[in-house]
């Protein structure tokens, strides 16, 4: 057996069962290392993504040894977009000395809309037509490739610093409780309920944050550039 091979097996052992459920331990981790994610991002601290893409990690461990094309191709993404936003932070960090946090604006915010809504529609139209779905209800084609490019938009919207990407998430949430909890993933749906309630705390907090940024800069920059430039005279401080 290979090292590879071995490590995959203990990742597919079960830790415990919730619920009659079991949960393999390269679940568990991998959900454990989302959730600090969550939480170092609400401390804007640019570890959250390098323990974001360890759990990815060890998610597509597991994913890739059950044969769910769907979920490992997923981990892909989030890879990809941590990577993404780890450059961008480290970017930002140097320059200002702190992560800059702010509104997004008016465009940003049609541009997130839009992206949510066309990315949706086009997704959820390539999985019917490759066929690759394992329930082929149009409502649950429809709410897997919402998860799916919620989890790319939030992401982004991450990167680069806006309070929006909470929200996001949340309408992310609000379908992925009720769908793991309907497909009978009690443990997924447990985990996705805590991110619910952390999502809500990290918006608060970024909310408070952006607000005061925006009430240091003053009148003198307007808009929403007084918002970024606020936010970098804080958190440069604050660094």
């Amino acid at each position: 057996m290979t090292t590879w091979d071995a490590a995959t097996e203990w990742l597919r052992e079960p830790a415990f069962t919730v619920f009659d459920q079991s949960v393999v331990r390269g679940d568990l981790l991998g959900n454990v290392f989302a959730l600090a994610t969550v939480g170092l991002a609400m401390r804007r601290t640019i570890w959250a993504w390098p323990v974001q893409i360890a759990g990815s990690l060890l998610l597509m461990a597991v994913y890739w040894s059950y044969h769910l094309g769907g979920s490992f191709s997923r981990q892909i993404l989030i890879i990809a977009m941590a990577s993404y936003g780890w450059a961008r932070w480290n970017r930002g960090k140097r320059e200002t000395g702190g992560i800059a946090v702010r509104f997004a604006t008016n465009r940003e915010r049609a541009g997130l809309l839009a992206a949510m809504v066309l990315g949706t529609a086009a997704f959820a139209l390539m999985l019917a037509e490759w066929g690759v779905v394992w329930d082929h209800r149009w409502w649950m084609i429809a709410a897997d490739a919402y998860i799916f490019v919620g989890t790319a938009v939030a992401t982004v919207a991450q990167a680069r610093g806006l309070v929006e990407f909470w929200a996001v998430w949340i309408a992310v949430d609000l379908v992925g409780v009720p769908l793991t909890f309907y497909n009978g993933l009690v443990f997924s749906g447990l985990v996705y309920g805590i991110f619910l309630v952390m999502v809500l705390a990290g918006l608060r907090d970024w909310w408070q944050r952006s607000t005061a940024a925006k009430r240091a800069a003053g009148p003198a920059y307007g808009g929403q550039e007084s918002t970024a430039a606020g936010a970098r005279q804080l958190e440069g401080a604050r660094a």
